[in-house]
């Protein structure tokens, strides 16, 4: 009679199924790699890493190993007709491209998408914002999505939403002032402390971390304020140092909304960003939340992640008014944004104001400033750039003004 095999022994058996199955899969992506590279040898071409692999997985997706051949071919075709001349002048092409469609934008701010509650800057106004690397959004927001259980389970996720968004004592008491007996009185409402699940205990431990005052809990659950030196004055400044008191949350999240996406979920939406701190919360997805913050992505992830950012936002902000601007412009502009390590404004006080020409700096703003101080310091502008040429009257260096040719005519009369 034939052994019967163990649960351990059939479990082991799967992994070594599934081991090989890997390793026969990287050995043909290997070889599938091979192959390609000599094709782009024998016609004495090149692709970048990414194309490659695209191909190689398109390949094996849709079993085209006998086409490989003519697929690498169209494939150098394609990347060779989108690649630019040499000499080209990308970076007024790109400027002209982001500039027009920019003056058929609008200059209103429009609801989030989808989210009627949240009011978010939109259009033109947008687009300034995040080529000037503003410190901060005029409306900041976050999409915060949730993971594993917290995502299908409705109670589960406003408990992520108690803990992100700032509650005020305002918010959850009604506030009494004697003028008589100089005391204030709170009363705490009920149904909004089993909401936010917050005790009076911890309202009360809150209140006597201020300053200057006393917090006692009276046996009908309402907590008398007294102070240390009773005054109209100071009691007008306790109130409204207790009206604003933070007893849960996170700074700078106002208010939270959530709603349930298909496919998706529950998901969060926060008017108000906090992005470093809203990640360490649990049951949030540190991976897929997102701000339109960008200077807060950069302190939080660094600059790769911001430069994704520039190009997300000012796409999707094209995009949203139906202009169609191709993505590898709004790159150039991220790139030129972010190649220094830092997040610069394209304004004087960033990318323009660096420009090696004293004549280009000049041409955008503060035209006398900038020749006073070229003129001071004693600078040199060696006229290679495309505005500086124009001002002086001369060739632009790019097109058939690149190509500089040198003749010596007693020789071609020799000959």
């Amino acid at each position: 009679m034939a052994k019967r095999k163990t649960k351990k022994e059939i479990k082991k058996k799967d992994k070594e199924i599934k081991k090989k199955e890997v390793t026969q899969k990287k050995d043909k992506k290997t070889l599938l790699e091979e192959k390609i590279q000599k094709i782009l040898d024998k016609y004495k071409k090149s692709l970048p890493c990414s194309i490659i692999e695209d191909i190689v997985n398109i390949t094996i997706e849709k079993n085209l190993e006998d086409k490989l051949g003519k697929l690498v071919l169209a494939a150098i075709d394609e990347y060779e007709n989108n690649c630019i001349e040499p000499a080209e002048a990308c970076g007024i092409v790109a400027a002209q491209s982001i500039g027009e469609p920019g003056t058929q934008m609008t200059m209103r701010t429009f609801h989030y998408a989808g989210v009627a509650e949240i009011n978010v800057t939109l259009g033109l106004p947008r687009l300034i914002e995040i080529v000037d690397a503003r410190s901060t959004p005029s409306t900041p927001m976050m999409n915060i999505y949730l993971e594993g259980a917290y995502r299908v389970d409705p109670d589960l996720a406003e408990k992520v939403a108690n803990n992100i968004e700032m509650t005020k004592l305002i918010d959850i008491s009604d506030m009494e002032i004697d003028l008589t007996n100089l005391t204030i009185t709170i009363k705490p409402n009920e149904k909004m402390l089993k909401r936010k699940d917050i005790t009076v205990e911890e309202i009360l431990d809150h209140i006597k971390k201020v300053r200057r005052i006393k917090g006692e809990l009276q046996s009908d659950g309402t907590i008398k304020v007294t102070l240390d030196e009773p005054g109209y004055k100071n009691l007008l400044n306790a109130s409204e140092a207790l009206k604003n008191l933070k007893i849960k949350g996170i700074n700078g999240i106002e208010r939270v909304i959530i709603r349930k996406e298909p496919n998706e979920g529950y998901v969060i939406y926060s008017e108000g960003s906090n992005f470093e701190e809203v990640l360490k919360v649990e049951g949030v997805d540190p991976y897929r939340t997102t701000t339109n913050d960008i200077q807060s992505v950069y302190r939080t992830l660094g600059i790769e992640a911001a430069r994704n950012m520039i190009i997300t936002e000012a796409y999707n902000t094209l995009m949203e008014q139906g202009l169609n601007v191709d993505l590898r412009h709004i790159m150039l502009v991220a790139d030129i944004m972010t190649a220094d390590g830092t997040v610069r404004a394209i304004g004087r006080h960033g990318v323009s104001g660096e420009k090696s020409s004293v004549l280009s700096r000049a041409a955008f703003e503060i035209t006398v400033n900038h020749l006073l101080r070229a003129g001071v310091r004693g600078e040199v502008d060696t006229l290679k750039g495309v505005a500086e040429n124009i001002i002086v009257g001369q060739p632009v260096n790019l097109g058939t003004g690149s190509v500089k040719l040198v003749m010596r005519i007693p020789n071609l009369k020799k000959k």
